[in-house]
């Protein structure tokens, strides 16, 4: 079974026992690879383990060029693997106040490419895109953490608010959640 593990989008931030890759070579990643060019270098069902650490809200500007990058995603990763998303919460000054970003990552989006997910959609009547049968790709969200502004860190360490109140807080204010992580799994059906 495969080891291969990837650090995708890796800019300055290379991981020891990783396979570090970023589209610019100047911070000296192990492969200068453009993401959204697709196939990536790797063969099928190789990877083990993936992070993508404040990486992805960067890539797949368009729907076809974000699609492509979960397909290939899916089709790099051996079943089994583990894929880790940090991202910035949308409502962050993180996430508004840089350029280079170009599309939300939120547990939303990504329980669109899980089948479990999807087959969900389809009992409770939820137009939500079921977009995990349409491309064939399965990925399990293992767990979800949301990491508070420093603001609310300390609101929430004092007792001033309780968990529940922040989470109400960041459905409509912005600035309550810096970032967002996301453990995937790829499910894939045995050979």
């Amino acid at each position: 079974m495969s080891d291969l593990k990837l650090n995708l989008g890796c800019g300055d931030t290379r991981m020891p026992g990783y396979v570090n890759v970023d589209k610019y070579g100047t911070f000296g990643p192990d492969i200068v690879a453009d993401l959204e060019v697709v196939p990536w270098p790797f063969e099928e069902s190789s990877v083990a383990d993936v992070q993508l650490i404040h990486a992805l809200e960067h890539m797949g500007q368009t729907t076809e060029g974000f699609l492509n990058i979960m397909k290939e995603l899916y089709r790099v990763c051996r079943h089994g693997a583990r894929i880790t998303i940090k991202v910035p919460h949308p409502r962050s000054e993180g996430y508004l106040g840089d350029p280079t970003h170009v599309r939300p990552i939120t547990p939303n989006v990504l329980s669109l490419f899980s089948m479990e997910e999807n087959r969900k959609f389809i009992e409770r009547g939820w137009p939500n895109t079921r977009l995990a049968m349409h491309l064939n790709v399965d990925f399990r969200t293992l767990s979800i953490t949301y990491a508070p502004t420093p603001r609310w860190h300390h609101k929430l360490a004092s007792g001033e608010v309780t968990n529940q109140e922040v989470m109400e807080a960041m459905e409509s204010q912005n600035n309550v959640i810096d970032e967002i992580a996301m453990v995937l799994e790829v499910v894939k059906a045995a050979a």
